[in-house]
């Protein structure tokens, strides 16, 4: 059975030489991820020279996502590298402090005093330690330990119930939205976006900077979760992003609003990434944990287009091992996914003709037990629109455009399949596509297919076809 939820790598000092990359293309990697909080410009442009390469070599399509690093609230460095935090004792965050020390460290985030107040709650290092505040004086946030422990350079500052006012794009993101430009990456992900103004000023910089890259918000604030539904409008995407998102609405919190972001996602038809610590403890060990495995397999049965790996990938010891335990995980989970189309058409009204169209295919794929699905499309959105409803059978997105190839690879359920689109003769394209699919092994004379099409050809957003055909044969069933 081949696999139909997607893979997001992250790439880093684990993940960069050619031969490892080669075998983690090769295990099942259908995006990866270059994280700008680390690394220059020039990495990246490596980065993605040498995982184009090693994809064209292997015959597989790799879309490329840039992460941007977003507002740095962060604590400064230490005198030593780190230090132990008591509970009881007192703590200062000082704006202006360039060294810390045991009573005090600086802030990258040189507002945060205008944002907190006494009895505001801080949470360091993903929700590890955790500090209430007493007094703000002047550039110092006086605090008192509730939980200690090690705190070292540069650790994450939240606040317990979010409202820190840091915008979502900086300087530096704007830097890296030109960068993400040059390299010609497939999705953008913007961090800590907070509505929907945020994701048009991204798309803004990333149009102006001649990209039209996907953009990906990435829900991990509180105000993006009450805003959700016009970040979704805003976007192409969202990313779960479990990490802060845990920290600033608790964790128990999370599965439930990750079920919901899925399925609001899924009915806007959106893409969703589900990330953080899915599959943490292989950074150090050639096996998954059974409580990530579960994980796992219960953000593809909620339907989340792809499941990401971080630090697996990046900085762990086993990043091929990784791909390969999350690949399997994802068999079998879809497996076992029960089909429901007939109950998710209901209440639903298509008022467009593309879109009535791949709905229609889907429909009629999967009560005629088709072998396949083959969407001739320009743009890509016929494939997009099919994955959003589990019709039991495979998608093939078949398109001359290479951008859209390498977007689709996002897209659960779609293999993306580049075309040369030979004939402009409705009927000769027809026939060029069954072609490819007998070419490609993905059918053979006598199965079932349904096909879509726009005419004229050659147009975005023109679907207005679908024919039912017995591979070998020249009749419409």
């Amino acid at each position: 059975m081949s696999r139909h939820t997607k893979i997001v790598a992250t790439l880093g000092p684990a993940s960069s030489m050619p031969e490892v990359l080669e075998r983690m293309v090769a295990a099942g990697v259908d995006v990866v991820r270059m994280n700008f909080s680390h690394g220059t410009a020039e990495d990246h442009k490596a980065r993605a020279a040498t995982i184009r390469e090693v994809a064209a070599r292997l015959g597989r399509t790799v879309g490329i996502l840039g992460d941007l690093q977003g507002p740095k609230i962060r604590v400064g460095k230490f005198d030593g590298g780190k230090i132990t935090l008591i509970a009881g004792e007192s703590f200062i965050l000082d704006a202006q402090c360039t060294l810390g020390s045991q009573e005090r460290v600086g802030l990258d985030y040189r507002d945060l005093p205008k944002d907190v107040h006494p009895g505001d709650i801080l949470l360091l290092d993903d929700g590890r330690l955790k500090l209430a505040v007493d007094a703000v004086r002047g550039h110092e946030i006086h605090t008192r330990v509730l939980v200690g422990g090690e705190l070292s350079n540069n650790k994450g500052i939240n606040r317990q119930g979010g409202g820190l006012t840091a915008p979502a794009l900086t300087g530096k993101d704007m830097d890296d939205i030109r960068t993400a430009a040059q390299i010609g990456v497939d999705f953008v992900a913007v961090s800590f976006p907070k509505s929907a103004a945020d994701m048009y000023m991204a798309r803004q910089l990333l149009r102006a900077a001649g990209s039209d890259a996907v953009l990906i918000a990435k829900i991990e604030r509180v105000e993006a979760v009450a805003n959700l539904e016009e970040i979704l409008e805003s976007s192409d995407g969202i990313m779960v992003a479990r990490g802060d998102l845990a920290v600033e609405v608790g964790d128990a919190t999370v599965p439930a609003l990750q079920k919901k972001m899925i399925r609001l996602a899924r009915d806007r038809n959106k893409l969703t990434i589900t990330a953080t610590q899915m599959m943490e403890s292989m950074i150090h060990s050639p096996v998954p944990t059974r409580a990530e495995v579960s994980d796992v397999a219960n953000a593809v049965l909620d339907g989340t287009d792809a499941v990401m790996l971080s630090a697996e990938t990046a900085s762990g010891k086993y990043p091929v091992e990784t791909i390969e335990s999350m690949a399997r995980v994802c068999v079998e989970a879809e497996r076992s996914a029960e089909v429901t189309l007939d109950r998710e058409f209901l209440d639903r009204v298509f008022t467009r003709i593309d879109q009535s169209i791949a709905m229609a295919a889907i429909w009629t794929a999967h009560h005629l037990k088709v072998k396949a699905i083959a969407a001739l499309t320009q743009s890509g959105s016929t494939a997009l629109w099919m994955s959003r409803l589990n019709c039991g059978v495979p998608i093939y997105a078949l398109t001359p455009d290479a951008e859209s190839v390498a977007r689709m690879a996002l897209y659960r359920e779609v293999r993306p399949l580049p075309m040369q689109q030979q004939h402009t003769d409705r009927d000769l394209l027809l026939a060029e596509a069954e072609q490819l699919l007998i070419d490609r092994g993905v059918v053979e004379a006598g199965d079932l297919i349904v096909l879509t099409i726009g005419e004229p050809i050659g147009s975005t957003g023109g679907t207005n076809t679908l024919k039912i055909v017995r591979v070998g044969e020249q009749q419409a069933g």
